[in-house]
């Protein structure tokens, strides 16, 4: 009776206002209050602005999981006229009303997630029925851009229900063999989830995707904080849109990034419009409502919408044909179906609407495909700040902030933190500082050291403060694949023990898997560190060095040979057979010949030396002989020079190895490296077959070639004697060699890498502090650093010799190899000139032969005679050899008639006086001329 009254009431208003009313149904659970208010004031509101009908909410409240009464309570809407159903939001009772809204053909409207049936959609079963909450295979896509642009490699995903798993399908999808593994644990109705919490800490993931109901966020995220798991090293994802509505003052101080997703701009004057709506309305009805825009519920929200949605459908379709609500029974006897029904569906699907939630499409079965999402995250001043808005259409994250804003947030959160800095001793990175007499050291004023001044440099640039620590084992970091675990700096650092770890850690790729680096700070490659070779005893024959032992006996043998062919043509050359005395122009019986076997070692002699001599050879042969030879002497004199000033210079070595592949291919000198250090990793994991044979020599040689430090290494080398060579890294070896003057580098880099600072994975404060770096880089303050430490503190610059060559590589010897050419050059001189003494010598037996008119043969043998009787010095005219041969004694005679008148004509011209000696100098060099 009551409501027939309410509905007469509004019967005889509608008549008095001249509008038609149009009922619409709606079922609510008792939680839905907010969404209720929603429906309510949705509708005042476009009551307010329609001139030719009015909306009538007809509002049923039932549970949950009542489905008979849910069936019950659409029916009675259905007697009453209503033209549409808005809820419930349980699937469980949604699926009810949907089913008899079919029947009778009035709209159904949804706005909570609905799960695809198996086998799909069926387009008749989903006829009447238009969801406003995003379809959920868009949905899940949106999460899954969302982590892929968060680079998460692996994440583990706590859920309380199959159906959040569902949701999360795609986000399981993106998931491949070759990547890392995805957990994924459910947790059941026990309060206490500090078990499950403590499971993922100790495996050392800090990625977490929570798919909970939205009242048990919170004191996840409670517990969370008190394991320790709501550090600025861990990031969560909340999958559920009403995240933003919880209260987080208590965790948003919490240095970890909380994300989250929302379906609204809450900034936007819709919803402010609506909430104004919302408090207004209440207020009239003397209730007390009081909710933020940044708090609006997301089904409240589409319930504003979906009200808005419809009434439009309503208006317009109304225009051409006028819509008129019936009452329908659900009973078989009397099942009628609603005319305009599938109309206003029809064109709902169709119709394109800008709410509170942005733009409304849907597709053919009604489901809500078009959307935009904000992506908040907690912030410390703000709460949940809009940071990026995903757009379904190309799926990509379009973020609203700066980097700089980002960098500027960071730095900000830097203020009031202290880092924990783990390290480990080693020269010059962090040594122990010397204590004075009296004096008490602690905290950092304990280190000194390379590594102390860059992070220190770096805190000033940024603004934070740190502690050194040293880690427990001394190492660096290697992975034990028996145990499965890191040990030194990259386990300090997994197990939370650490914000950073700063020391001559090497960036490489299996400790990039396990912890982040910022970009590096110092450039390096692997080295061979090696004694140098003791010096050998001065050598008083030292200068004999520049040339091998076999290009002096070549040269020997050559200066020998060169003087015996140059005397031997100089007696068969007849130019070499000269007036003994050139002043006495008339016509001589006797010539002589200079060139004994002691003048001919001499001009061979002078020029070898570059001094050259006061005889020179006349005849052709005979200087071209002198001229190679004078050739061959340059050259080899040059050679001599140029190596001979290094060998007197420079204290020969024996360095018996020069690079790496010296060191594989022979097996006297053991060599090794740290054990557990990246220089180790290298050679294990390389693929070169050099290395590889470098890598399976060390393993194998009993005693162990390895070392647990650098220092130790270094004594090893200089014990060794020649025996051990140390495989390590270039810095730490110019270190060295700039205070151990006996060691020294051998070879190049065998690879390049570089030194960087390690922080947990998804650090927040990587991107500051890389940048600290390169400004310290930019500024020259990192090479400063490097002069200071490596060659002014502790005896730094010792050595004026800088270890960058090898011990091998002083001058080298000169082989036949080298100079065999100037060999070859003077060998074919020498034949030359041989062949052209012949020639002259057989001339000259020619002429002699028709001067003293006798037989070639006669010449040849008297002239070849007399060039092979080695004791003879002087050679008669031929002036008498024409007479026949019994007449050779008579010319014999008159020859040593003619030599005693020479000879008492040599003694008058001796007895003649000084006076004619100038003469006779004076014509003899006029006759010279």
């Amino acid at each position: 009776m009551i409501r027939f009254r309410l509905i007469l009431i509004g019967l005889l208003i509608c008549l008095a206002d001249g509008k038609r009313e149009i009922p619409v149904g709606a079922i609510f659970h008792e939680d839905n209050y907010e969404a209720e208010i929603a429906f309510k004031y949705a509708i005042e509101r476009v009551n307010m602005h329609e001139k030719h009908f009015e909306l009538l909410p007809m509002i049923r409240y039932v549970s949950p999981e009542d489905s008979y009464k849910t069936e019950k309570k659409v029916c009675e809407l259905a007697a009453e006229g209503v033209t549409a159903v808005f809820g419930p939001s349980s699937m469980l009772t949604s699926g009810i009303v949907s089913s008899i809204c079919k029947t009778i053909e009035i709209p159904h409207i949804i706005t909570h997630w609905d799960p695809e049936p198996i086998g799909g959609w069926d387009p008749e079963m989903q006829a009447m029925t238009i969801n406003l909450y995003p379809e959920a295979d868009v949905m899940s896509r949106a999460l899954r851009d969302l982590i892929v642009d968060y680079s998460w490699k692996s994440f583990t995903i706590i859920y309380d229900s199959d159906d959040g798993l569902m949701r999360l399908k795609d986000i399981l999808q993106i998931h491949g063999p070759a990547d890392n593994p995805i957990t994924v644990r459910q947790i059941d109705d026990d309060p206490d989830y500090r078990p499950l919490l403590k499971d993922i800490q100790a495996s050392g993931e800090s990625h977490i995707i929570l798919e909970v109901h939205p009242n048990k966020i919170l004191e996840m995220l409670r517990q969370a904080k008190e394991v320790k798991m709501l550090e600025e090293y861990q990031s969560y994802i909340i999958t559920s849109l009403d995240a933003h509505t919880l209260d987080f003052e208590e965790l948003k101080y919490s240095r970890s990034n909380i994300t989250t997703l929302r379906l609204m701009d809450t900034k936007s004057f819709e919803i402010k419009n609506a909430v104004h709506d919302w408090e207004q309305g209440e207020a009239r009805m003397k209730k007390v409502f009081r909710v933020s825009p940044e708090h609006v519920r997301t089904e409240s929200a589409l319930y504003h919408d979906a009200v808005k949605l419809y009434a439009t459908a309503i208006r317009e379709l109304d225009a051409t044909e006028e819509i008129t609500p019936s009452r329908l029974s659900c009973g078989s006897k009397n099942l009628r179906q609603w005319p305009f029904g599938l109309r206003i569906v029809n064109y709902m699907k169709v119709k394109t609407e800008h709410g509170i939630t942005g733009p409304i499409i849907f597709d053919d079965n009604g489901r809500r495909t078009h959307f935009q999402l904000d992506i908040i995250e907690l912030s410390q001043q703000d709460g949940f700040k809009k940071i990026a808005v995903w757009d379904p259409t190309n799926g990509k994250i379009n973020y609203t902030r700066s980097q700089e804003d980002v960098h500027l947030q960071i730095v900000e959160s830097l203020q009031n933190k202290t880092f924990v800095v783990a390290s480990r001793l080693g020269a010059p990175f962090l040594m122990l500082k010397e204590k004075k007499e009296g004096e008490f050291l602690e905290g950092n004023n304990r280190f000194e050291g390379y590594s102390l001044e860059l992070i220190d440099g770096i805190s000033k640039i940024l603004g934070f403060q740190y502690r050194m620590e040293l880690v427990p084992d001394g190492k660096y970091g290697s992975y034990n694949k028996q145990t499965k675990k890191w040990d030194g700096l990259v386990k300090y650092l997994l197990d939370r023990k650490a914000d950073l770890a700063i020391c001559d850690l090497t960036i490489t790729y299996e400790r990039r898997t396990a912890v982040d680096f910022t970009m590096p700070f110092m450039t390096l490659g692997i080295s061979i560190l090696y004694a140098k070779p003791v010096p050998q005893p001065k050598d008083l024959f030292s200068f004999l060095s520049p040339l091998s032992l076999d290009v002096w006996i070549y040269m020997a043998t050559a200066y020998l040979g060169v003087s015996v062919l140059l005397f031997v043509l100089s007696r068969m050359a007849p130019a070499d057979w000269e007036n003994p005395h050139p002043c006495k122009q008339e016509e001589v019986e006797e010539v002589e010949n200079i060139w004994n076997m002691l003048n001919a070692l001499w001009l061979t002699m002078g020029s070898i030396m570059g001094q050259g001599c006061d005889i020179l050879p006349k005849a052709v042969s005979t200087r071209v002989v002198a001229g190679m030879w004078w050739f061959f002497a340059l050259i080899m004199l040059s050679s001599y020079t140029a190596n001979l000033a290094a060998f007197l210079t420079m204290e020969r070595m024996d360095a018996s190895i020069e690079s790496a592949e010296d060191l594989a291919k022979q097996s006297k000198i053991k060599y090794g490296a740290v054990l557990g250090g990246s220089t180790l990793s290298f050679f294990r994991s390389s693929n070169f077959s050099t290395y590889q044979r470098m890598w399976a020599a060390m393993e194998s040689t009993r005693p162990s070639v390895f070392t647990k430090s650098n220092d130790e290494g270094r004594d090893r080398v200089m014990k060794g004697r020649g025996l051990y060579a140390f495989l390590m890294e270039s810095t730490s070896l110019e270190y060295i060699t700039e205070r151990y003057c006996e060691l020294t580098q051998i070879g190049g880099l065998l690879d390049s890498k570089g030194y960087g600072i390690a922080m947990p994975v998804n650090s927040p404060y990587r991107t500051a502090i890389s940048g600290a770096v390169l400004k310290m880089q930019e500024e020259g303050k990192l090479h400063q650093l490097k002069t200071r430490w490596w060659k002014e503190m502790y005896g730094g610059g010792r050595c004026d010799e800088q270890a960058t060559t090898a011990a091998g590589d002083s001058a080298a010897e000169l082989g036949i190899d080298n100079v065999g050419g100037v060999f070859v050059v003077l060998a074919f001189g020498c034949f030359c000139a041989f062949v052209i003494g012949i020639l002259e010598f057989l001339w000259n037996v020619r002429k002699v032969a028709v001067e003293e008119k006798v037989t070639p043969w006669e010449a040849l043998k008297a002239e070849l005679k007399f060039a092979l009787n080695l004791s003879i010095t002087t050679k008669p005219v031929h002036n008498m050899l024409s007479e026949s041969s019994s007449a050779k004694s008579s010319m014999r005679s008159k020859s040593e008639s003619r030599r005693e008148s020479v000879s008492v004509g040599r003694m008058h011209n001796i007895k003649s006086g000084n006076s004619m000696m100038n003469v006779d100098k004076i014509g003899f060099v006029f006759n010279n001329k």
